[in-house]
């Protein structure tokens, strides 16, 4: 069932994304760095539960796109970190919106009780990984 409410869940996601081309995961990087502060891709890679290569592959769209930007980490040289740029940020403000509406109409169609158990499960779920 968790399965099926996550596809669920990405397609009203994706009928939100698609009409401005942004896929999904591309979301959820904007999401994620919409604060300004830059993430290490191994950083970012947990936060958006990605694998490295494939997220080192959907950064260089994004750059390539110009939604995002890698700049040397002030404290450490050695390191990489990604920014959202003006552009993703623009893109992040136009679509959030849409987003919490989306979320907030699934809300709605459970009712408040309903929605809030359903969160409070899904809450309890995530804490407790393998139990």
């Amino acid at each position: 069932m968790l399965s099926e409410a996550s596809r669920r869940a990405s397609a009203d996601l994706e009928r939100v994304l698609g009409p401005e081309g942004l896929p999904v995961d591309q979301w959820r990087v904007l999401e994620r760095l919409a604060d300004g502060r830059g993430l290490t891709m191994s950083a970012l890679a947990d936060e958006v539960e990605m694998k490295l290569p494939s997220l080192s592959k959907l950064i260089d769209r994004m750059v390539g796109s110009a939604l995002v930007q890698r700049a040397q980490d002030p404290a450490d040289q050695r390191r990489v970190l990604v920014y959202v740029s003006d552009i993703g940020l623009e893109k992040h403000r136009l679509l959030r919106h849409r987003v919490r509406r989306t979320r907030h109409d699934l809300e709605t169609r459970l009712g408040d009780e309903r929605g809030r158990e359903l969160r409070r499960l899904l809450e309890d779920f995530l804490r407790h990984p393998g139990a």
